[in-house]
């Protein structure tokens, strides 16, 4: 009897330990979420832009931020994700910006024949909110897996600035109210582990219906491509 009595208790044992290990996982599994700073760079490209206007040089863009998960299905595995980031951005194209006699802003191609320049750009600074329906493969003790992130993304332009170098003198400006201050657009996340592709596509223009190039509207906007890493 000294034998199988050992036995019992002994499997008796294992049992509760193995009780209370599932237990443990469950408790882990319940709480498992995907709570991720993410950091990305995006080559800049512009769309919708008027006749004549072109991008020259590499227009950069660098994105930083937190995002919190908040699952909506019992595997953890779907989520929606609500975040806080900051992006800056530049763009390197051939429209001068300038201010007339009064003060007023004024638009204008640069001809590469008559005016010669070395910089040409705007750049913008966003303080970003990511709203995001996400899937992936993880689980509560997986790291590296699959995942696919897309929703939208609004932002706030805090401070922007024109600045150009060149023949007519070096010129720049940060109060220039034609800006947009609203920004949002689509997003479009997908990658495998810390290595994922990025982009970005603007529903609104970058500048306001105020700014005129040849008496049109500027209805251009902004398209972000590029790389974005997470890190738990």
């Amino acid at each position: 009897m000294k034998y199988p009595l050992c036995i019992l208790v002994l499997l008796a044992g294992l049992q509760w330990c193995y009780s209370q290990e599932e237990l443990q996982n469950k408790v882990e599994d319940s709480r498992y979420k995907e709570d991720q700073f993410y950091a990305g760079i995006t080559y800049n490209l512009l769309v919708d832009m008027p006749d004549g206007l072109a991008q020259s040089g590499f227009s950069s863009g660098f994105h930083f931020g937190f995002t919190k998960d908040m699952p909506i299905n019992k595997k953890r595995n779907v989520a929606i994700g609500i975040g806080l980031g900051y992006s800056a951005n530049s763009f390197n194209q051939n429209m001068l910006v300038n201010k007339d006699n009064t003060g007023n802003f004024v638009y204008s191609l640069i001809d590469d024949n008559e005016i010669s320049y070395s910089k040409n750009k705007f750049s913008t600074h966003l303080v970003e909110i990511p709203l995001e329906f996400r899937w992936r493969t993880s689980t509560a003790s997986e790291y590296k897996f699959w995942r696919i992130y897309t929703g939208i993304k609004l932002g706030y332009v805090f401070s922007h600035t024109n600045k150009f170098n060149g023949e007519l003198g070096d010129l720049k400006f940060n109060d220039n109210s034609d800006f947009n201050d609203f920004q949002y657009g689509l997003t479009f996340s997908a990658g495998y582990n810390t290595w994922n592709f990025y982009v970005y596509y603007a529903l609104n223009p970058i500048f306001s219906k105020d700014a005129k190039l040849n008496d049109n509207t500027i209805e251009m906007k902004a398209v972000k491509i590029g790389l974005m890493f997470y890190i738990l």
